[in-house]
């Protein structure tokens, strides 16, 4: 067979993604596998069997009966089940797979608990609750962001964001109108802000890593440090902004309907499951659209970067003419 591994003449580097990452279609190819929900239901047995593949792929024993296709299929379950740099296996509802099931739950709750103290401080305590455990598991593993400092972060946004959602809602009168729907966004972006630059400061002090081609460390960029937190920030954003945005406005004019006006049932049970449902729907594109962005890992020219950085480089035997770093997620 001609798809077997064993008989392809350039065999594939599973060491990048399968598709071309310098293109935002690339990305978003590599992203919808990443992100996929799907993958969570898989068995244990298949998340190590897919391990094993990967791992003895990389240390050069290839099975006969190996296809290019299931190599492909198994570092794919492989990359969105064990962490990048630790290879341990990362839980669950800290995966990248999870993000677009759990969002779609907790924006529900952010969008139909908007108007009462207890419903935006609960609905708030949830959705940072879980964006900690995301950072937490997806953390570089050179990251030096001590608990401490996550710790510290998840209070902030926490605390930022409920203030932002409780001064918005006093400023809007109108409760059912769209701009109080709009709050919840308002809010949680907010935190984003806080919590993403919180947890990476220490990229901003000692600047991000910077790596040749060969992977070998060569210097540190503040700017790049700088730039990377900025486009993440706002990558997060960007995956709440059509769900959170749109739904309160499809809602709005729902809840305007006669239909819905005479139904008083309607009225008391249908706002959370219908917001939750439209939540679900915009996240399952937005989540690896927004990932995809910006490449993960970009290359810069040295003469780029910030002169002392520039000076350090270029007094190496060997300097690069172009780096790499990698953004995060």
């Amino acid at each position: 067979m001609s798809d077997l591994v064993i008989n392809q003449k350039t065999r594939p580097d599973i060491s990048k993604p399968q598709w071309d990452q310098r293109t935002y279609y690339g990305r978003v190819r590599h992203f919808f596998t990443l992100t996929n929900p799907l993958t969570l239901f898989s068995s244990e047995a298949r998340q190590e069997q897919c391990r094993q593949i990967v791992i003895d792929y990389r240390n050069g024993k290839v099975s006969p009966e190996l296809t290019v296709h299931e190599l492909w299929k198994a570092k794919r379950l492989y990359d969105s089940t064990y962490h990048p740099d630790s290879g341990e296996k990362m839980f669950f509802l800290g995966r990248m797979s999870a993000q677009m099931p759990g969002n779609m739950l907790i924006n529900g709750m952010l969008l139909s608990l908007y108007r009462t103290f207890p419903g935006v401080v609960f609905s708030h305590w949830i959705n940072q609750s879980f964006n900690a455990v995301v950072n937490y598991t997806n953390r570089s593993g050179n990251s030096k962001a001590s608990n401490e400092r996550l710790l510290l972060s998840y209070l902030c946004a926490t605390g930022g964001a409920m203030s932002a959602a409780l001064a918005l809602n006093a400023m809007v009168k109108n409760k059912n109108s769209v701009a109080a729907r709009l709050v919840p966004f308002a809010a949680v972006a907010m935190a984003n802000c806080i919590n993403i630059p919180m947890i990476r400061s220490n990229e901003v002090t000692e600047g991000l890593e910077l790596r040749d081609e060969n992977g070998e460390l060569v210097g540190r960029s503040r700017q790049m440090a700088i730039l990377s937190i900025a486009q993440v920030t706002l990558s997060r954003i960007g995956m709440a902004m059509p769900d959170m945005v749109m739904t309160p406005i499809i809602m709005n004019r729902i809840t305007r309907t006669a239909y819905y006006r005479t139904r008083p049932w309607m009225q008391k049970y249908s706002e959370y499951p219908i917001q939750t449902m439209l939540a679900g729907m915009a996240l399952f594109f937005t989540t690896p659209m927004c990932c995809a962005l910006f490449p993960q890992k970009t290359a810069i020219e040295v003469t780029k970067l910030e002169a002392p950085v520039q000076k350090e480089i270029f007094s190496r035997a060997d300097a690069p003419e172009v780096v790499f770093y990698n953004k995060g997620l």
